[in-house]
Formats: C-alpha cells, sequence, structure tokens
C-alpha cells in the first residue's frame, strides 16, 4: 500500500512538472534590440516599462509573454550583429538611415497597423519621412539633434561657436570624438561645409584628413562611455546627442557645469521601431509598439532617455512637462525649431553599398593610423 502510494505521489509531481513545463512552453519570449538607456527600467522605483507590458499582455491577450531586452551603442554595431545572422530579434529601434538600410536589404517586415492603434499619437510631421515614406516598416520613437556637450568649468563658453573647437588645440587631451563612423565624419564635414551623405570618395578623403589632424586632440572616441566620462569632469567637451546633456547634468560631479552648444548644421535623426522581416512574433512586437506608444509608457520613457519625442500624449502631459522643466524643454523643443527644414538639409540618408565600403575603409585606417 505504501508503494502505491508513493508510486501515485511520484506521478502527480511528475504531473504537476510537466505542467509547469507546458506553462513555461506557452510563455512567448520577445526578443527587443534597441539603444542603452532608452527606456524606463523601474530603477530607483521608476515605471517599468517591460514588466509592464507583460502584464498589459496578459490581462489583453490572456497569454504569457516575457521581454528579453538587451541594447547596442551605434547604428553601425547594430548592423554588425544583424548581419552575422546568429540573433533573432524581435524589436530594434535603429536611426533613420540605418533603416533605409536595413529596407534595401529586405530585413525590415511591413506593419500590420490594425495592431497598432496608438499609431494615432505620433505627429504627423513625423510620418513619412524619406526613410520610410509610405510609413510601411517604422513608427518613430524618439527624434534629436547631435550638439557639442562642453564643461563651462574646463572650457571659455567663448570658443565654443561651432564645430571648431573639437580642433581646439587648448583642449587638447580632453576633446572627446563618436566611436562610429558616421557620426564622427559627420563633425569635420559639417565643420567644413561637406555634404555628409555625398557619393564622392574626395568628400570622404577631404573629412578623413580633417579627423586625422584632430586625432592627437583627443581624450577618447566613445559611445556610451561618454555619460561617466563628462559626468565626473574627465573631459572638457564632446559630440553627443542633445538629449543625453539632460541625464549628464543630473548626474554631474560637484565643480562640474556641463552645457551644449548646437551648431546650425549638425545632424538632425529619428530613431524608429520596427520589426526584423525574420521575426517568429509578429503579432506580438506590433502589440509591443503599440503599447510602447500609450501614455504611462510613452512618458516614462521619455523621462527615462531625455530625447525629444514624436508622441503628442508625451508634450501635452502635465507630467511630463512638470518633471522636465523649462530648461529642458527649452533643450528638447526649442521655440521657432523647423524641424521638417532642419531634417530635410541636415539628416543622414543610406549611402549606396560602394560608398559604405570605402567609409568603412577610410574609418579603419582611422583606427589603425
Amino acid at each position: 500500500m505504501k508503494k502505491i502510494i508513493v508510486t501515485f505521489i511520484a506521478a502527480l509531481i511528475l504531473a504537476a512538472a510537466l505542467i509547469a513545463l507546458s506553462g513555461c512552453g506557452d510563455t512567448v519570449v520577445l526578443n527587443v534590440y534597441n539603444w542603452g538607456e532608452y527606456i524606463s527600467t523601474g530603477k530607483e522605483g521608476t515605471y517599468n516599462t517591460n514588466r509592464e507590458f507583460e502584464k498589459w499582455y496578459l490581462e489583453k491577450y490572456g497569454k504569457k509573454i516575457r521581454v528579453n531586452y538587451e541594447t547596442f551603442d551605434s547604428n553601425e554595431s547594430l548592423r554588425a550583429k544583424l548581419e552575422t545572422g546568429s540573433v533573432n530579434y524581435d524589436v530594434i529601434v535603429p536611426s533613420d538611415y540605418m533603416i533605409e538600410y536595413f529596407i534595401k536589404n529586405d530585413m525590415l517586415a511591413e506593419l500590420d497597423f490594425s495592431n497598432i492603434p496608438e499609431y494615432k499619437n505620433i505627429d504627423e510631421k513625423y510620418r513619412g519621412l524619406h526613410y520610410d515614406p509610405e510609413n510601411k516598416y517604422t513608427v518613430p520613437y524618439t527624434y534629436g539633434v547631435v550638439g557639442i556637450i562642453y564643461n563651462a568649468k574646463a572650457v571659455d563658453p567663448a570658443d565654443v561657436t561651432g564645430w571648431e573647437v573639437m580642433w581646439n588645440s587648448k583642449y587638447s587631451g580632453q576633446i572627446l570624438q563618436f566611436n562610429n563612423s558616421r557620426d564622427a565624419f559627420a563633425t569635420a564635414m559639417y565643420m567644413l561645409g561637406l555634404d555628409v551623405n555625398s557619393e564622392d570618395k574626395a568628400v570622404w578623403d577631404t573629412a578623413k584628413t580633417k579627423l586625422m589632424e584632430q586625432k592627437p586632440l583627443l581624450k577618447a572616441r566613445v559611445m556610451d562611455e561618454v555619460f561617466n566620462i563628462m559626468e565626473a569632469g574627465e573631459a572638457a567637451l564632446g559630440a553627443y546627442y542633445a538629449g543625453d546633456l539632460l541625464t549628464m547634468q543630473s548626474e554631474q560631479a560637484d565643480g562640474v557645469d556641463l552645457r551644449i552648444h548646437i551648431p546650425e548644421k549638425s545632424n538632425v535623426y529619428v530613431d524608429a521601431m520596427c520589426v526584423l522581416k525574420n521575426s517568429k512574433h509578429k503579432s506580438e512586437a506590433e502589440a509591443y509598439i503599440n503599447f510602447m506608444l500609450t501614455e504611462d509608457a510613452a512618458v516614462a520613457n521619455s523621462l527615462q532617455h531625455c530625447y525629444s519625442s514624436p508622441n503628442t500624449l508625451v508634450l501635452n502631459s502635465e507630467k511630463y512637462r512638470e518633471e522636465m522643466g523649462d530648461e529642458a524643454l527649452a533643450v528638447l523643443y526649442p521655440d521657432g525649431y523647423d524641424f521638417a527644414k532642419a531634417y530635410a538639409e541636415y539628416s543622414f540618408k543610406n549611402l549606396s553599398q560602394p560608398t559604405l565600403d570605402y567609409l568603412t575603409g577610410l574609418w579603419e585606417d582611422y583606427i589603425i593610423d
């Protein structure tokens, strides 16, 4: 009898285990690849976007979902990882020119906007831009401009009148440059009045020469490392995305006074949410994008990443405006700013493959020389 009971209990335990495993198997894993510092993570009691999405999805669809969230630090590193073919992401958030590249190479899925009703919240001026003119593949997430972030305790503000300050020998050893080819070359090209979308190799050669002149003055080439370095006052100035100034200011050390100068000619960009064509969970990916456009998620994420938002619910949010403050809003949404004009003139566009290959070679030579 005892043996029968033990056998029965063992069978129950096995059945329970199988049920548990079956439940795990029913949980969809959604793989999201986004920029660092680009989402509200629940840190210090803040809104946890991915966990809130998981709860929302279960309540709405009666199915379990788990977000596997990873980050990248440049469009070029994103492209390199995707082109290895060894990863299976569902949602990615590239910048405009890289989106063009992905569309050209048939890497993105056309979106079913019936699954994204909150798309109505995206301001019209950020739709139908050159990288996705028919609004088939993308939903704008953020937009912004590149500027020169500097420590006013180490840099004379009178010197910060344009890109030229990045070549000022007065600040030798204290200058940070982008550690990706398009952004780094653009600092030289905008300064020289060159076309950042040129297909002329001679134009890129000229820009490389200018970068080589700057190289001895650099402290480092950086991407996300810029935060710790600038916040600690370990560098005097560097080119970076304007919204990140606000994050840096909130963490700057005593004796550091971070400010920004935005040159007249500078990269204006849009980062947008997309679904990869090889996604195994397209409808779930579209549900994720839709959730990101809802007010609570959009406001929380915007407060975290401090970039300009194309979502009308964000700018109209009293909570957002109060927490950001007037000075921050003036940086992100300057009065009289003509986004359409600036974007048409200064945004990056995808380059032809021969020019991309040539740029890659120039960048490799620049790093090695």
